[in-house]
């Protein structure tokens, strides 16, 4: 995954909606409204989450290195990285929350690591941790 914080995830932007990733990606595998009430376009390597109103929230995708302008992070070390690099870090529900990075990823699991969108980090730090 090469990630510019906040601004885009593999040269997508944050301002994409449903239709733009629909026209980029062609049709999802999966479209539906996920537990969370956020919408999902899932691609089966990558999975969109929209609000109803279709603003982007999330970008799940599986990254073994994660491209953070000219750094290259491996998945294996991204715990130690954001500990050492991000002091706002925190974990809700298993997963470690970076707001320097916009970031969320579950340490220890198969390497996926869920971009985030500005906003959403107040929704993540606001979660019974």
């Amino acid at each position: 995954m090469r990630l510019e914080p906040f601004l885009s995830v593999d040269d997508l932007p944050f301002s994409a909606t449903p239709d733009e990733v629909r026209e980029r990606c062609g049709p999802p595998d999966h479209e539906g409204i996920n537990a969370v009430a956020l919408h999902e376009l899932d691609y089966g390597h990558v999975v969109f989450r929209f609000q109803a109103s279709g603003r982007l929230e999330e970008v799940t995708k599986p990254s073994a290195v994660l491209h953070l302008g000219a750094l290259a992070v491996p998945f294996a070390t991204l715990e130690s990285f954001i500990a050492t690099q991000d002091p706002d870090a925190f974990v809700r529900a298993g997963y470690v929350v970076s707001p320097r990075f916009g970031l969320a990823f579950v340490p220890g699991q198969p390497p996926w690591v869920t971009a985030l969108a500005r906003h959403c980090i107040a929704t993540w730090r606001a979660m019974v941790p």
